[in-house]
């Protein structure tokens, strides 16, 4: 493994404010369930990306957004909470279009979906009526999908989200392993505006000689500061073969790097595994679609080397999909419950285990951290309640809850908190996370898998104890 790969990752945990390649959503038909903490931010000029959003009436958006929120968010609200959102957000996005002080009709909610889709719909309508001239190209579109993520914020979740048709294409790539034309890097926006490039082993960018941590300055000419990291994304991604320049900067420094780098169909892994000392030390980065057939075969690596135990490292790791977490965690888990859903109506779903083990009784290290959040909690939790596995590290994030995903007719799609979940035990993770058995401080800004990392060294020591 890479270790200025790990170093860069333990920076981006205080640097960044959102990986856009870590994914929260996923698709299984019209629905999927994902578990994951990171939130992706919503960008509000999305209008070149939005293919068929300009033959969708805005209240027929609102009326399937509105069903989906009030049949299955997890918590109840009151039926004029959307209308106070879109109003919020409608103002918000006028204002930074230079409309200093808009002024909007107040519509009062009638409880009936349909109905209140007709109403949001007006405020739009007038809001484009009235201030249109401020807008820019595309502004119409921006501003029924800023009225979207109005409504979706409404409720206060920050799991609840709309998502435009160019974030769900890169969530959906994400979490099915990242198959797309680009250079195989991360795209990280950092606080300052600037936006970090972690380039993948093996991969173009990494071939082209690119090291974690530059600061990508242009793409193809075009400055890339202050923009959104969606649409540094879509700059650098593009068609098999064809070539995309761009200039970077280290960290830091002001050496200026020049790469042309010519686009491949990219699949990002989200498991790294090494043999060290009789052990397998395995790094999951997310719960992706592929992730469990990683998994598997990282232990079958293991076993064929003759592993004596394994270390997980789950730091870092911001969740994705309860599938996932159900499928990993049955490879060390013979039977019994894996996770259990509460719905907003009290109902409950048991997920049991698969009967699939590979791995069940083997010594197990599991390394956790504050950023280790979601389905990264289902699989620790339930390893932990069963005592499959030594927790190592600091307390857990704790989100206990999980998204489902709804298609919308613009091609975008609705990420709703639809239920919470328990551990095998009962425990609630939300706002609580999961304390490790062996709790280790460590800063944030420590190389993983180095000489200084002193968590790894703690589930080693732990692991010799395990195989004594």
């Amino acid at each position: 493994m890479n270790p200025m790969s790990a170093r860069f990752r333990t920076l981006l945990a205080a640097l960044a404010v959102a990986i856009t390649v870590l994914a929260a959503a996923a698709y299984i038909g019209a629905r999927a369930v994902t578990a994951q903490a990171p939130q992706i931010s919503v960008n509000l000029d999305d209008a070149g990306a939005l293919g068929s959003q300009t033959a969708i009436p805005p209240v027929e958006l609102f009326a399937k957004e509105l069903v989906d929120l009030q049949n299955d968010y997890y918590k109840p609200f009151e039926p004029q909470t959307p209308f106070r959102g879109e109003a919020e957000a409608i103002t918000k996005y006028l204002q930074s279009n230079h409309v200093a002080h808009p002024v909007l009709p107040s519509e009062i909610a009638t409880g009936d979906p349909n109905a209140d889709a007709q109403r949001l719909a007006s405020v739009v309508a007038y809001a484009d009526r009235t201030y249109g001239a401020h807008l820019q190209a595309g502004g119409s579109i921006a501003l029924t999908q800023a009225a979207l993520s109005g409504v979706m914020d409404s409720v206060d979740d920050p799991y609840t989200v709309y998502l435009t048709p160019r974030q769900i294409q890169s969530l959906n790539e994400s979490l099915k392993g990242g198959d797309f034309g680009g250079i195989g890097v991360y795209i990280i926006p950092l606080k300052d505006g600037e936006t970090a490039l972690q380039p993948i082993d093996g991969l173009p960018a990494a071939q082209a000689g690119m090291k974690p941590g530059e600061i990508v300055d242009t793409v193809d000419g075009r400055a890339v500061r202050g923009e959104p990291a969606d649409i540094v994304e879509h700059w650098i991604r593009g068609a098999e073969g064809t070539r995309v320049v761009l200039t970077t900067h280290p960290y830091k420094k002001k050496t200026e790097h020049r790469y042309a780098i010519v686009r491949q169909i990219i699949h990002v892994p989200t498991v790294e595994k090494k043999m060290e000392d009789g052990y397998e030390y395995i790094r999951l980065t997310e719960f992706g679609q592929t992730s469990a057939d990683e998994i598997k075969n990282a232990l079958l690596y293991g076993r064929a080397h003759n592993a004596k135990g394994f270390i997980l490292d789950l730091r870092y790791n911001g969740g994705g999909l309860v599938s996932a977490a159900i499928d990993i965690s049955s490879y060390f888990i013979p039977h019994g419950t894996i996770v259990s859903t509460i719905d907003r109506e009290g109902h409950r779903q048991v997920e049991e285990a698969l009967g699939d083990a590979i791995a069940s009784g083997e010594p197990l290290v599991i390394l956790v951290n504050r950023y280790t959040a979601s389905a990264s909690e289902i699989t620790a939790g339930a390893l932990q309640d069963y005592h499959a596995a030594t927790l190592v590290g600091t307390k857990t994030f704790g989100k206990g809850v999980i998204q489902s995903i709804y298609d919308m007719p613009d091609g975008g799609a609705l990420k709703i908190t639809t239920e919470r979940y328990l551990t095998p035990l009962g425990r609630e993770i939300q706002h609580k996370g999961i304390m490790p058995d062996v709790i280790v401080p460590q800063s944030d800004d420590v190389i993983l898998d180095s000489p200084g990392d002193k968590q790894l060294a703690a589930a080693k020591a732990q692991l010799k104890k395990l195989l004594q």
